[in-house]
């Protein structure tokens, strides 16, 4: 139960320290994240703080959203996020209210979540990383083959789950305990140290992370 953020993947690039070590990081966009409503325990049943982020044409805001956007006296947002918190940070908080990047502080941990790139129908030594056999002289074009799929005459039959060709990519992953290196707070940046999932300009959430050590 934890504020976070919303964001968009800029790309990656690297820093440098006083020492001079180089750090790969991700930089995310986090600008933007205003407060389009609060859930209270009373009303809703649980304590929640609904996010919106980015912007929309008015032509393409539905009456509906265009009437909650309206309440909350937001500009139309692209994206909407609920996270879950306490009783304590709903109080600290007001619709219409901007959330800044500075909710993290340099060093902290923090879980990421995206889309990850879609590599379309891809065969099983890609997909689940099997060992290809020896791709030498008389072999045919058979070393990037997934190898035998069935049984015998009992059970005579492919168990369900068989590890085989198929969609790789293009689903919801999580990276955790990611290391915080700068917050840049005026133009609304985090640079996160390492990569986290999705291509360029993909929707990012940014939360703290759950498995960090105190």
């Amino acid at each position: 139960m934890s504020l976070g953020l919303i964001g968009r993947k800029i790309g990656m690039m690297r820093i440098f320290t006083d020492a001079g070590v180089s750090i790969p990081v991700t930089v995310v966009d986090v600008s933007s994240n205003r407060v389009a409503q609060l859930k209270t325990l009373e009303q809703d049943g649980y304590t929640a703080v609904q996010l919106a982020y980015g912007s929309k044409r008015a032509s393409r805001v539905v009456k509906a959203q265009a009437g909650h956007f309206a309440a909350a006296s937001i500009e139309a947002a692209s994206s909407l996020v609920e996270f879950r918190v306490d009783t304590v940070k709903l109080a600290e908080l007001q619709v219409g209210a901007a959330v800044s990047a500075e909710i993290f502080a340099p060093g902290q941990k923090v879980d990421v979540s995206g889309v990850t790139q879609g590599k379309g129908f891809s065969g099983a030594i890609k997909r689940h990383h099997f060992s290809s056999q020896r791709a030498s002289h008389g072999n045919s074009i058979s070393h990037n083959a997934p190898g035998s799929i069935g049984m015998a005459q009992d059970p005579g039959r492919v168990f369900p789950g068989k590890r085989m060709a198929g969609q790789l990519g293009n689903v919801n992953r999580t990276t955790q305990n990611l290391e915080v290196v700068r917050v840049d707070a005026e133009r609304g940046l985090l640079l996160i140290k390492g990569a986290v999932p999705g291509s360029k300009g993909g929707q990012l959430l940014v939360k703290p992370a759950v498995k960090a050590k105190a």
